[in-house]
């Protein structure tokens, strides 16, 4: 019987030794596989204020499609969606829209004006506007979860046209990377969107005008409210003046580059883009023809130039005199077609005209122009 009862009290202590020990181990590995879902906040991590610097998340860490992040200079204005928080006091919480007449309707205070402020300037407002009757040392918390307020048009030769925002001050060139960049003869972009390669020009329109902008060499004024800039210098000059200051509300326009074409008895007959020039002149197309061929005639030829009006005008030219220097090299400019007949021909004629034409529709129609 003694032995029974001194067996039964070791297994009673062992029991009891192997709870106290593994029963922490037990616990833990079932915090483990079943974590709480609602842990409580460290008190002293911080104050729950959201700063508005150039890497918080309120302003400058919120992403902006296209213009990369909204800098902390970035001015609120209508249209905007902002997020109101006030540490530790849940019911002040607001999303709201800036009104036409750039104001907020801010619990507490009423009506507050926010245009032209940065996220960080008013959050000063608020929080001194708070403290001075409602509030012990307020924290308020400004995020930007929209932003309408400063859009700008870029269209033309660009990859991605359309209407962005303004995230800050951006300069031409800035603005025409957040559409993608221009578009470059033969690029896959401008191949698959069928548009042209961009031409010499961007012109940017204002409605308030440039009465400020000074005068530079790549930079014309065309009307009060328009200016354009030569693209070749402005992208590879890194002459800083004609990266003039984009505003919201501007259209920048990205202007497609002329084509030339050249018909008929030629090594390469086509369309020749004007990339960064206006016009060429009759030698120069031919050229990029590669010459004629041996059997062409080089003393009726002819350029095809389509007038405003849609119709056509047809000049006669010797391009063996021309190239001996005996007569004028004419110009060709964005549409015109300089043919150049075999020799069997001794003038293209008015009815062949529509033949050479045929031509050239066939060609646009290839270069997706």
């Amino acid at each position: 019987m003694k032995l029974y009862f001194k067996l039964a009290c070791m297994l009673v202590t062992f029991a009891v030794c192997l709870f106290l020990t593994a029963g922490p181990a037990l616990v833990l590995a079932q915090d483990a596989l079943h974590p709480d879902p609602n842990p409580a906040q460290d008190q002293d991590a911080g104050s729950g204020v959201q700063a508005t610097e150039p890497n918080a998340t309120d302003s400058g860490g919120q992403e902006v499609s296209g213009g990369g992040m909204i800098g902390p200079d970035y001015k609120l204005g209508p249209e905007d969606v902002i997020s109101l928080t006030v540490f530790n006091l849940p019911e002040m919480t607001q999303t709201i829209r800036v009104e036409n007449d750039g104001t907020i309707t801010v619990k507490l205070l009423g009506r507050v004006k926010v245009a032209g402020l940065t996220t960080s300037q008013l959050r000063d407002e608020l929080q001194k506007e708070l403290g001075k009757t409602y509030l012990e040392d307020p924290h308020v918390t400004v995020f930007i979860k929209q932003f309408h307020s400063t859009p700008i048009s870029v269209v033309g030769a660009v990859a991605k046209p359309g209407l962005y925002q303004l995230p800050g001050p951006r300069t031409l060139i800035q603005v025409i990377a957040m559409a993608g960049g221009i578009n470059l003869p033969g690029t896959a972009a401008g191949n698959m969107q069928g548009g042209a390669p961009a031409g010499r020009w961007a012109y940017i329109t204002r409605r308030e005008g440039f009465a400020d902008l000074m005068p530079v060499d790549g930079i014309s004024k065309l009307a009060p409210d328009q200016v354009k800039v030569d693209l070749g210098r402005l992208l590879y000059s890194h002459d800083s003046a004609l990266d003039i200051p984009v505003k919201p509300f501007d259209t920048i326009t990205v202007s497609k580059a002329g084509v030339v074409y050249v018909v008929g008895d030629v090594q390469r007959s086509g369309g020749f883009t004007l990339e960064d020039v206006d016009s060429l002149t009759a030698l120069q197309a031919l050229s990029l023809a590669q010459g004629c061929s041996a059997s062409c005639n080089m003393k009726h030829d002819e350029i095809i130039h389509t007038l405003p009006n849609g119709t056509r005008q047809v000049s006669y030219i010797n391009l063996g005199k021309i190239m001996k220097g005996k007569a004028n090299d004419p110009v060709l400019t964005a549409n015109d077609m300089l043919v150049v007949p075999g020799s069997m021909v001794k003038g293209i004629g008015s009815s062949s005209i529509g033949t050479a034409l045929s031509t050239v529709s066939g060609l646009i129609i290839w270069r997706g122009l």
